[in-house]
Parts: C-alpha cells; sequence; structure tokens
C-alpha cells in the first residue's frame, strides 16, 4: 500500500466582487489522483497557476477538496477520529518557500526547531536542548546558532532551520513547496544535497513541488506534470519525462534542451564522421 493516495480530487475557489455578488466558481483542481510510496521522491512539475500548492495544501489537510480522498497510511486525512489525525499532523510535514515567513520572528532557532518537541514528545530541558543541538548539527549548524534570531540567519541558513523543525518528529513524509526556489545556485545545491541525504539516513518520502525542472529531476524519483489544475502525466521514473511527447510537456522540456546532456549537439561526433 502507498504512503500516500490521493484520489479524484477535485476543488473549486468561489469569488465574490466588491458588489458581493457571487462569480462562478474557478476550479483549480480536476480529478487528481497520484499516489506516493515510503522511501520516494515526487516532483510535480507545474507553472505559476497549475494548481501545485492549492495540492500541496490538500494534501496536508489545510484545504479540504470538494471532492475526492486523500489517504495517508490508509487514513482519510479528512474523515479519520481525532487520534488518528494527531498522529498523521505528527507523521506529515511541511517545509514552505518562504523561510521567513515561515518561522515566528520573535522565537530563536531553539525555540523554532524545539516546538514540535514540546506538543509530543516528553522530554526534559536537557533532553530537549540536546535533541535540538543534534538537528541543528544535522542540518549544517552548530550550537552557537541557539541563540539566534531568524534576522541573524542568512536565507539559507533559515531554511535549514525549518528542514531542522520538519524532521524533528521523524515525520513520513514532508511536502516541499518550492523550498528551494528563493535560493542562489549555490544554496539550491547545497540544499538538495542535504534533503538527499535526509531522505536516505531517516527512509524520508518527499513531494517536492517545484517549476524546475533541472532541480525536481536532481532529487525525484517519479515525476508528475500538473496544468490548468489536471495531472497531465504521471511517470513512474522522472526519466520518462524526456521522451514524453505530450504537447504541454514538449514545451516545458524545450526551455532546458540546451543545457541538458541528453538533447546537447555534439559537433565533434559529426566532424568525426
Amino acid at each position: 500500500m502507498s504512503l500516500l493516495q490521493v484520489k479524484a480530487v477535485t476543488h473549486s475557489y468561489n469569488s465574490h466582487t466588491f458588489l458581493k455578488w457571487k462569480e462562478p466558481s474557478k476550479k483549480v483542481l480536476t480529478d487528481i489522483s497520484l499516489s506516493i510510496d515510503e522511501g520516494t521522491c515526487l516532483g510535480l512539475l507545474g507553472t505559476s497557476g497549475a494548481g501545485k500548492s492549492t495540492l500541496g495544501k490538500v494534501i496536508l489537510g489545510l484545504e479540504r477538496p470538494q471532492q475526492g480522498q486523500v489517504l495517508f497510511q490508509g487514513h482519510d486525512i479528512y474523515t479519520a477520529d481525532k487520534l488518528t489525525r494527531q498522529k498523521i499532523r505528527r507523521d506529515l510535514q511541511v517545509v514552505f518557500q518562504d523561510s521567513y515567513s515561515a518561522v515566528n520572528p520573535r522565537m530563536t532557532a531553539e525555540s523554532i526547531i524545539g516546538e514540535p518537541l514540546e506538543n509530543y514528545e516528553k522530554l526534559t530541558v536537557a533532553e530537549q536542548k540536546r535533541t535540538v543541538i543534534e538537528l541543528l548539527e544535522r542540518v549544517g549548524l552548530s550550537e552557537k546558532d541557539l541563540k539566534k534570531y531568524p534576522h541573524q540567519f542568512s536565507g539559507g541558513q533559515l531554511q535549514r532551520i525549518n528542514i531542522a523543525r520538519a524532521i524533528s518528529l521523524k515525520p513520513l513524509l514532508i511536502v516541499l513547496d518550492e523550498s528551494v526556489s528563493s535560493l542562489d545556485m549555490v544554496n539550491q545545491t547545497l540544499i538538495l544535497e542535504l534533503l538527499s541525504e535526509l531522505k536516505k539516513d531517516f527512509g524520508l518520502s518527499y513531494l517536492f513541488i517545484t517549476h524546475d525542472i533541472k532541480v525536481a529531476y536532481s532529487i525525484s524519483d517519479t515525476l508528475g506534470v500538473l496544468e490548468k489544475g489536471e495531472l497531465i502525466e504521471h511517470y513512474n521514473s522522472k526519466d520518462l519525462f524526456f521522451s514524453s511527447e505530450h504537447p504541454v510537456v514538449e514545451q516545458m522540456r524545450s526551455s532546458i534542451l540546451a543545457e541538458h546532456p541528453r538533447f546537447r549537439s555534439l559537433p565533434m561526433r559529426s566532424n568525426r564522421s
């Protein structure tokens, strides 16, 4: 059984004019079905407005869909009993794009990372501090960062704080919503390497939401393509993305043809022939 199953999810937003007249609802997700197995990463590709973040919210339990189901370890996250929902909240974590908005600016790194531990674990003060230090070190920071506030970190460092918080409860699945898109190329690479290491070491599963094909390809095991609220392609192997004949995928792929090794022209070979 898959760790996560999304079954025929459809969702719309109602809108109102300034006169409060109800306009026709805007469908943002249409009959979405996908799954994520334990220890794997599904990269969800799509342009701005494709519905990626809305689907992420639906999976996290933040936006109840009008139709369909979201099953986590076989439990419907919207109809499960209270104890099951509490366990799901522990095992399903998120890292957002904006590392600064995701934290309380008045909290230290120690408090930010320790908050989930306070909610779910019964640790002594010393045990919790030791655990937070271990988490800091695991994401490439150190004990000297414990008492720092968000404004004292760079964007890449603060995203490491958010990742440390996300893994603090040893979850099964982490939703990463454009989690490296606001970082420069160097920090993108470092964070992706960290995420890959954590995935391997802790047996994590990821839903990696992004518009960046190269980033998705570097970390994902499987790929899905969302376009105008519809899952137009879902590949069990990420390499199948490069052989798809779907016109939307071909258009997306054309933006990286000059850079991807599989599509580079080889003039030296042609000269030899």
